[in-house]
């Protein structure tokens, strides 16, 4: 059963850093109540599941093996956020995972986090989650060969009608594809 007074901590918390910190480092000195978090975040249908994202991404990048019980599940919900608060924590968690030398992934896991970033650059989506999951794209492209000309085409394609901050990645990433 879920704490009722973390949950409204959650619920309290806000987009800036200092209360992401906060519940980030609450977590680390409380990791019973990660599970919790956990539950906040894969439920697309509570209100506040980009919240924990939010903090989840925060938690993730300083210990990614804490990953590890939720990796399969993490992996199952991505592909279903609909909410972009909730896409760009997520698309960040995916790049840490496809940039850790220490973690490794299945090939099942690494497919379907390889097709969710595929959907999101193609998709509609914020710049943020298109430019986390470029990179993540091209990190995987280094063990499958077929990525990087996909990815390719598809940031040439799309390079014209994106904004600064996906151009700049593009650049960045078309330079290290082409080289």
């Amino acid at each position: 059963m879920m704490d009722i007074e973390f949950y409204k901590q959650i619920e309290k918390s806000t987009a800036h850093r200092m209360s992401r910190e906060i519940n980030r480092d609450f977590i680390f000195k409380n990791p019973d109540f990660l599970n919790d978090l956990i539950q906040i975040a894969f439920n697309i249908k509570d209100k506040n599941h980009h919240k924990a994202w939010w903090i989840l991404e925060l938690i993730f990048e300083e210990n990614l093996h804490l990953i590890t019980p939720y990796l399969d599940s993490f992996c199952d919900i991505i592909s279903k956020l609909k909410e972009d608060p909730a896409k760009r924590p997520a698309s960040k968690i995916c790049l840490f995972l496809s940039d850790s030398k220490k973690y490794s992934l299945t090939e099942k896991q690494e497919t379907i986090i390889i097709e969710t970033c595929l959907d999101w650059l193609i998709r509609d989506e914020k710049v943020a989650a298109k430019a986390y999951s470029i990179r993540t794209l091209y990190n995987f492209g280094k063990k499958y060969d077929w990525i990087h000309a996909e990815l390719l085409q598809i940031v040439q394609q799309d390079y014209a009608h994106h904004s600064a901050a996906y151009k700049a990645v593009a650049k960045e990433i078309l330079r290290k594809v082409k080289h």
